[in-house]
């Protein structure tokens, strides 16, 4: 049963939210912000909402073909307030990758250049890397809440003053797309299906 209001929310690049969105991937690599509660990243929450961000995003972070998307997304970046929201997540799954081989098979399944990928994994390099495999849905229709200080900085999760109504939530990916593409990443890292 999915809910119908949530107020946690997980800070993301903008162009990595139109990839989910557009079901080009299902997951997110993760090692936490600077202000990050506990100093490294934990899955605190198993469902939220997608936070679209739009600092730190750069065509050089990004495979080719991705870049058009950046430049889409930047051009419709609300200037300030509010926050949009149009997308709930789930987390099917965390796997915790220590080894650059192992980040390096993801290589197909982000939008992030293989650099970056590896940047993320030796950033921090006493904690494992994250990759969060999500069911993603996106909301009937987009919602906004006004932008709050405690809500900036480099940090992950953000609790939302006041619950934010999700209406009807449709997947982005069929039941047999998202099972099969949790699978094929399941595979190459060698974890059993």
């Amino acid at each position: 049963m999915l809910p119908t209001a949530c107020q946690i929310a997980l800070k993301e690049w903008a162009v990595t939210v139109k990839a989910l969105d557009e079901g080009e991937q299902i997951l997110l690599l993760r090692k936490g912000g600077i202000r990050e509660e506990g100093k490294d990243f934990r899955v605190l929450y198993p469902e939220f909402l997608l936070y679209p961000t739009y600092e730190h995003q750069k065509e050089d972070l990004l495979k080719k073909g991705h870049h058009k998307h950046l430049q889409q997304v930047l051009s419709q970046a609300p200037k300030q307030d509010p926050i949009p929201l149009t997308h709930w997540a789930k987390v099917e799954e965390v796997i915790e990758l220590s080894a650059q081989e192992e980040v390096d098979t993801l290589l197909p399944y982000h939008v992030w250049t293989q650099d970056y990928a590896q940047k993320r994994l030796h950033w921090k390099p006493r904690h494992p890397l994250s990759i969060m495999l999500l069911r993603v849905y996106r909301l009937e229709e987009a919602r906004s809440v006004p932008y709050l200080p405690e809500y900036g900085g480099c940090k992950s999760w953000v609790q939302f003053s006041e619950e934010v109504p999700l209406g009807g939530l449709a997947p982005v990916l069929s039941e047999d797309q998202f099972r099969g593409s949790v699978d094929q990443v399941k595979e190459v890292l060698g974890v059993p299906v």
